[in-house]
């Protein structure tokens, strides 16, 4: 989660996006999948950037990535709304900047709760037999 002051248009922050994607993951990303905000970009270099739309030399893998984009759209909405990125309550930029990091933080956190959530209730299931197993274990040897 990065936070841009000022209201920059979509083609100039896709560098800044790229970068902060080495960085995290160790990984320079060789292609891009964009949509139609990012025309007008002006990247250069190694990495392939694939506008939504396009047309020419688009394969149906390409095709298939693009529409994989779409799936990121709602995690972002759902991270406007369960975040509460809509008012800010924290001063200055520094403050928007605080409050869009600690959204980031506070969706991961959900993700990692929801999966210990899942494990508890498949290990209390599996503890539940056991137990029920071991006790007429008992009664028949007992």
């Amino acid at each position: 989660m990065k936070s841009l002051p000022g209201n920059p248009y979509d083609g100039h922050t896709l560098a800044a996006s790229l970068d902060q994607a080495h960085r995290l993951s160790g990984v320079a990303p060789k292609e891009a999948y964009v949509d139609r905000g990012y025309r007008g970009h002006g990247l250069t270099g190694a990495v392939k950037v694939w506008i939504t739309g396009a047309k020419r030399a688009v394969t149906v893998a390409i095709k298939k990535k693009i529409k994989r984009r779409n799936a990121v759209e709602p995690v972002i909405g759902h991270m406007k709304n369960d975040g509460r990125l809509g008012r800010n309550f924290l001063k200055s930029a520094a403050g928007d900047a605080m409050n869009a990091l600690l959204c980031g933080a506070g969706h991961n956190l959900r993700k990692i709760l929801r999966q210990l959530a899942f494990l508890c209730a498949r290990f209390g299931i599996s503890f539940n037999r056991l137990m029920v197993g071991n006790m007429q274990n008992q009664q028949l040897n007992g």
